[in-house]
């Protein structure tokens, strides 16, 4: 066996729907299956799912407050009013103040923009900053991706003579700020058919209300921040993507071109991963390490030089966040091996003074990887007193909810069942961690601990071909709630597996189906190559993808996880470096066992002691506990009762390794035929007499027979009475009774060591699966095959 590194959850297609998607839109089942199991079973929205390039925007006038801000809008353009464009740090924040920089400079209005500093001012609107805006002029405030909480805010605003519009996507509280006017789709009493928007598609819908078209030369911008915001990417969010992702592929600005280039991808196809592993991060970067300003400004130049540069830093401030990033988590990884252990927290909540706010989320997201606990990671500063922290969750804890039952110590949070940011008093950090692990003991089970792995669909290799995974792409682009798809692959049969990579981390394999092969490459699956023998039955979890080379394309797999169900026997027989293989296994599993006292030393296993087990010739192994384990049977039992023996014990292990190690080869040093009994026994008795250590090579040369085999009939004779033994002279004994051959212990022991030699040893794989597998616990038949 091999188990997987997560639960499979694998979602089971109605058949009766992917037929029916398939014979309508001339598509594969694999595709189809895809649809159904996410929920795009209706013809109609099926089609517009695949073809999502060509439906229509919402109308902008349908999200509540928007005609009442537009009109605000348009007479501050008109009577020359100053505008400020309020907006976050984050990608998300920084695409929307673009897009609205980008429209309220169509519209020639009077404006700037302001995007607070993370580290002096925090989140979201502040009061000081509003009477800075009123003090430099301004009349009209417009936030982006912001404000939806900004109740005392709203206030200074109105105290001020300020009218302040908020645009924003995140949760409303029960208490929404007194604003002249509110665009949230999420916003109680909204009648906009799409919630989900990010902070830039509010922007975008502004934006399209304001220009009475939709548009669409900034979905270059808006993909960006729709992407990295992690905003489930259907509707309206999914038209944004799409058609953005294909604007920014010939983008003319000249901003997005440098950040292209920067990222090695301007020359390439782009999808999704481009965006939020490539580009995201980067314009994250400037937020999370100081200001925004740089990455809003990269956005909107029109100076091709002046883009480069800015680009060029950004890109080292990227670098310095990935150093960042890596040395707190080496850090943070310390502090939970040191002071909560995993197996005694259901949840972790990590704090240091120093640590840098922009980066903890990051953090925690690494913590919840390694330990899969609910994590929260906070940056505590001693001077103001407070800890600002950042929450990531796992499947069955939602974060958001148990964190609304601590609101007693958190005057400041928000957030999401799988995310959060909250800022609390220093004093109360210890508190929130008891809380917060006896909210996940309470909630969660073991279970819960172990991750999940979401599947798709399951498929054979045989559905798998370039033409499928060409047609998969009509899915793009992915992300939240339309994840990039995983197969599971099952049964699936070997053709070849090896190591691969400078250090042997990673794995390849080759599939074989009935008609075609399938390549599978696994990233740091290396070690997995010694939990696999040649004819297992594998199943497989990854994703599709294209390898191009040279020229050639073919299917390819991206290994995600693998697992074997059946039992596994793996032939270590003629194994030269059995240490170094030993070393590989897991060492709390492994047990070995011998049967010859001798067995240990010869293979130099001294290391091992504490986990051999030694059975004597006429011991038994009824009581050997090897349950999960995994058996290195080290040589061959003494007898056919061991060996029967054995087989009961071995069908409780987990896996079994078979070394058989042998001195003494009985199989090609077989047993002295009668007549060579017959012969020897004569010559005894005309010689009367015979030192058998002395002369048995000369007479094994004589006969044509093995020194071994003369002494061998001479302990046979010797059990037996036919003769006496003397300091290795033999003398026949006068009338000795008639015995059968059998009645000799070592011409029974060697008879039996012979067969077992035959079985054991110079069987063939299959043969030797056979006895262990096919055979176990069924006596009847075992004695039969003897």
């Amino acid at each position: 066996m091999l188990n997987a590194k997560t639960r499979w959850h694998v979602t089971d297609v109605d058949q009766d729907r992917q037929n029916e998607l398939v014979r309508h839109l001339d598509i594969s089942p694999l595709v189809a299956g895809l649809l159904v199991n996410r929920g795009k079973y209706d013809i109609d929205e099926a089609a517009t799912f695949l073809h999502i390039e060509n439906a229509e925007f919402h109308d902008p006038l349908l999200l509540d407050g928007m005609e009442k801000a537009v009109n605000r809008i348009r007479q501050a353009i008109e009577q020359q009013e100053k505008i400020l464009i309020f907006g976050d740090y984050d990608a998300d924040g920084v695409s929307s103040t673009s897009v609205m920089i980008y429209t309220l400079r169509e519209l020639n209005a009077d404006f700037d923009y302001y995007i607070p500093n993370r580290f002096t001012e925090g989140y979201g609107p502040n009061e000081a900053a509003f009477r800075w805006a009123k003090e430099q002029g301004f009349s009209l405030i417009i936030t982006v991706d912001t404000g939806i909480s900004a109740i005392h805010e709203a206030s200074v605003a109105r105290e001020l003579g300020l009218d302040l519009i908020i645009t924003d996507h995140h949760e409303p509280q029960p208490e929404l700020p007194d604003a002249f006017s509110i665009i949230n789709p999420k916003k109680p009493g909204c009648p906009y058919p799409f919630k989900g928007l990010a902070g830039v598609g509010v922007a975008i819908k502004v934006a399209h209300a304001l220009l009475e078209k939709p548009p669409v030369h900034l979905l270059d911008i808006a993909c960006i921040g729709t992407i990295a915001d992690l905003v489930p990417l259907v509707d309206e969010n999914r038209l944004i993507a799409k058609r953005g992702i294909s604007r920014l592929q010939r983008t003319e600005k000249p901003g997005l071109q440098a950040l292209l280039k920067l990222c090695g991808i301007k020359d390439q196809v782009l999808n999704a991963e481009h965006i939020g592993f490539g580009i995201g991060p980067r314009v994250n970067a400037a937020g999370r390490l100081d200001s925004a300003d740089p990455a809003v400004d990269l956005f909107t130049t029109d100076d091709p030089e002046q883009a480069e540069m800015i680009a060029e830093e950004i890109d080292a401030m990227n670098k310095e966040r990935q150093n960042l990033v890596n040395q707190m988590t080496k850090e943070a990884v310390q502090i939970v091996e040191q002071n909560y252990p995993p197996e005694e927290n259901s949840a972790l909540v990590i704090a240091k003074e120093g640590w840098n706010p922009g980066v903890i989320g990051i953090v925690a997201s690494r913590l919840v990887e390694k330990f899969y606990r609910p994590t929260i990671v906070l940056s505590m500063d001693p001077e103001k007193g407070v800890a600002k922290g950042s929450a990531r969750s796992i499947n069955g804890f939602d974060m958001f909810a148990n964190l609304s039952e601590c609101r007693d110590i958190l005057p400041h949070f928000g957030g999401h069942p799988m995310a959060a940011g909250m800022t609390l008093d220093l004093e109360h950090v210890d508190e929130l961690r008891n809380r917060l692990n006896e909210l996940a003991e309470e909630k969660l089970v073991p279970e819960d601990f172990i991750p999940i792995t979401s599947i798709d669909l399951k498929c054979s290799v045989d559905d798998i071909s370039l033409e499928v995974i060409e047609e998969l792409q009509a899915l793009e682009p992915f992300g939240v709630e339309n994840p990039k798809p995983k197969f599971l692959i099952e049964p699936c049969k070997l053709k070849e597996f090896r190591r691969i990579g400078s250090d042997s981390k990673h794995l390849k394999l080759a599939l074989q189906g009935s008609n075609t092969q399938l390549d599978v490459i696994g990233f740091h699956f290396g070690e997995v190559f010694e939990d696999i023998t040649p004819n297992a039955s594998l199943s497989v979890v990854g994703e599709l993808s294209i390898n191009e080379w040279n020229g050639f394309r073919k299917p390819q797999l991206m290994l995600q996880d693998i697992a074997i169900k059946e039992k596994q026997l793996f032939d270590y027989r003629g194994v030269k470096n059995l240490k170094d293989r030993l070393n590989l296994l897991d060492p709390e599993k492994v047990r070995l066992l011998a049967f010859q006292e001798q067995t240990v030393e010869q293979l130099r296993l001294g290391d091992w002691q504490d986990v051999i087990y030694r059975v004597g010739e006429d011991e038994t192994l009824n009581d050997l506990d090897i349950e999960g384990q995994y058996l290195i049977i080290l040589d061959l039992p003494s007898s056919k009762r061991q060996l029967k023996e054995l087989m009961l014990a071995g069908s409780t292990a987990e896996r079994i390794y078979t070394v058989f190690h042998h001195e003494e080869d009985h199989y090609f040093n077989p047993i002295p035929s009668r007549e060579s009994f017959k012969w020897y026994y004569a010559f005894l008795r005309k010689q009367g007499r015979f030192n058998y250590k002395e002369k048995a090579k000369e007479l094994a040369a004589y006969k044509g027979w093995t020194k071994e085999s003369i002494y061998f009939m001479t302990e046979v004779f010797f059990e037996l009475e036919f003769v006496t033994i003397d300091n290795g002279v033999v003398t026949v004994a006068d009338q000795p009774m008639k015995r059968p051959l059998t009645d000799s212990r070592t011409y029974r022991r060697k008879q039996e060591q012979t067969s077992l030699e035959n079985d054991l040893c110079y069987s063939s794989y299959r043969d030797l699966k056979r006895w262990f597998f096919e055979k176990e616990n069924d006596g009847v038949r075992f004695e039969e095959a003897h």
